[in-house]
């Protein structure tokens, strides 16, 4: 449900991102464009600007789905609670041998203590 969802999302990013750069600059904010007689109507720019609102709340409503997914999937602890487990200079409670080499910060290794990184050759 998550991964239909986030896909809605995206499109939706792609196409208020299309809308946006189809409408025509009134202000000229920036100095380009905007300038000549062209009769484009204000039915068209009226049309695209529903457009952009109703895709941007879309994006919205989204957006606030996708926050509450990942709200109930992250459970009861929190990134501190995880960061705090794993301090170096914490005791805990079963020792291993995958912590001597530095907080397992060394690639694993096969059986033979071979490192399982590909050889440049």
């Amino acid at each position: 449900m998550e991964n239909v969802i986030l896909l809605i999302h995206l499109l939706l990013a792609l196409a208020l991102i299309a809308v946006v750069l189809l409408q025509r600059s009134e202000g000229g904010g920036l100095g380009i464009g905007g300038g000549g007689n062209v009769s484009t109507g204000r039915a068209a720019a009226a049309a695209m600007g529903k457009v952009t609102w109703i895709l941007g709340i879309a994006l919205f409503a989204t957006t606030l789905t996708l926050t509450v997914i990942a709200a109930q999937n992250s459970g009861s602890s929190s990134v501190l609670d995880r960061l705090t487990d794993d301090l170096p200079g914490r005791a805990t409670e079963s020792t291993s041998d995958e912590n001597i080499d530095g907080q397992g910060l060394l690639p694993p290794t096969s059986g033979d203590d071979a490192p399982l990184v590909p050889s440049a050759e």
